[in-house]
């Protein structure tokens, strides 16, 4: 077993949100065949309690604590340096100072680094051979955020997608290998880095089909008199928040109109204040915080996931799919995920879509079921996280003997 480097933006565990689920089986899987010295971030308080946990995979650790807020007045300063504002809201010494001594102490032989932002701490990535999980293409969302604010948050935004594309350039030049979740995200990334592109390919997402699967007995969270509309997902991520404001008000009034009883759950950790406001009664439920969202998976009649803004493989949606639940993504969400539209997962681009799809499937339960059954099946056959993170062990085998 050789001695390995983990970067990580957030504590990967609990894996309890799309990159936290990516980043923590991607430490399971190192865990299996290398000792693995974790250096990563808390940014919520309630993380705390899985310190132990995270541990149990690693030899050593290090977390830094990050306050958002503190962290984003930070970020200010690449303003006056020039650099993208996610480098200095990650930015913290005791961290750095914990690498250079790891490194110094053990015998370091790779690195892995997920998020683009975690590469500022390796110390010498042409030395110490490095490879790193981009996830997404990072910069593109940030100029996709632009394009729906008006000045100044467009100007901040555009420059924040100009100058991270620069920082994920020069880090894919120095990288051994640079892994994107889907084959679409890494071909965009060849484009805007053609000095890398030989070095770029995907890693698919994966979901664990037997934690999520139908075959567990779990209670019904809903009322027997509702039909239950559930979109999943962290609920102070931006793109989330813009899905369930969208959804709530473009498509679930004209819904109702028709299905009075539908009622749309938005389930998920820390809702931003907008989403908040949008529960009533009647019509809508922000749940917060729950401990288990499976069984609001297995009971719903129907998952949605309307992410406007959607990069990569969403974990939410795998999951639903897993719980053999039928699903409804925007054609962004679906186009990212290997699965037969129509069939294995539907698509909606449109308010009319979203409410054609959701009178078809309550209309035809059989066809529900149908779609939820192949749904499953089609996780099972194509999103094993051992098989896709098994890619990487190629590029931290020990040189071979002259």
């Amino acid at each position: 077993m050789a001695d390995l480097l983990y970067l990580v933006h957030r504590l990967p565990y609990p894996p309890n949100k799309g990159d936290k689920v990516r980043s923590f089986n991607l430490l399971r899987h190192l865990a299996k065949k290398h000792r693995v010295h974790l250096g990563t971030f808390i940014d919520d308080p309630e993380d705390e309690a899985y310190l132990e946990k995270a541990r149990s995979y690693c030899v050593d650790m290090h977390v830094a604590r990050l306050t958002p807020r503190i962290a984003k007045l930070r970020s200010l300063r690449g303003l006056l340096s020039g650099e993208a504002l996610s480098l200095p809201y990650y930015r913290n010494a005791g961290l750095r100072d914990w690498v250079a001594r790891t490194c110094a102490s053990s015998r370091i032989e790779h690195a892995v680094v997920f998020s683009s932002v975690m590469a500022d701490y390796v110390p010498d990535m042409l030395r110490l051979p490095t490879l790193v999980d981009f996830v997404d293409v990072d910069s593109a969302k940030w100029t996709q955020y632009a394009t729906m604010h008006r000045w100044p948050l467009s100007w901040l935004y555009r420059r924040e997608g100009e100058r991270l594309l620069a920082w994920e350039r020069s880090v894919a030049e120095k990288a051994v290998r640079s892994f994107f979740v889907t084959a679409a995200e890494a071909d965009m990334f060849r484009r805007a880095a053609p000095a890398s592109a030989d070095r770029v390919e995907a890693i698919g997402n994966g979901v664990d089909a037997e934690f999520f699967s139908p075959e567990h007995p779990l209670a019904s969270p809903f009322s027997a008199d509702e039909i239950p509309i559930v979109f999943t997902g962290a609920m102070d991520y931006w793109p989330n928040i813009d899905a369930a404001i969208w959804f709530a008000g473009a498509v679930l009034p004209r819904l109702r109109q028709r299905i009075p009883a539908a009622r749309f759950y938005i389930v998920g950790r820390s809702p931003d204040a907008a989403v908040q406001a949008l529960a009533n009664d009647d019509a809508i439920v922000v749940t917060g915080t729950v401990d288990d969202v499976r069984p609001y998976l297995q009971h719903a009649a129907v998952v949605v996931a309307p992410l406007r803004i959607a990069r990569g493989i969403q974990n939410k949606v795998l999951e639903a799919m897993a719980m053999a639940r039928p699903v409804i993504a925007s054609t962004a969400c679906a186009g990212a995920i290997d699965a037969a539209c129509g069939s294995e997962l539907l698509a909606a681009g449109t308010p009319d879509d979203y409410i054609a799809h959701i009178d078809k499937l309550l209309a035809d339960p059989a066809l529900a079921d149908a779609i939820g059954q192949a749904a499953r099946q089609r996780v099972l056959v194509s999103y094993s996280w051992d098989a896709h993170l098994s890619r990487i062990d190629r590029y931290l085998a020990p040189p071979e003997a002259p």
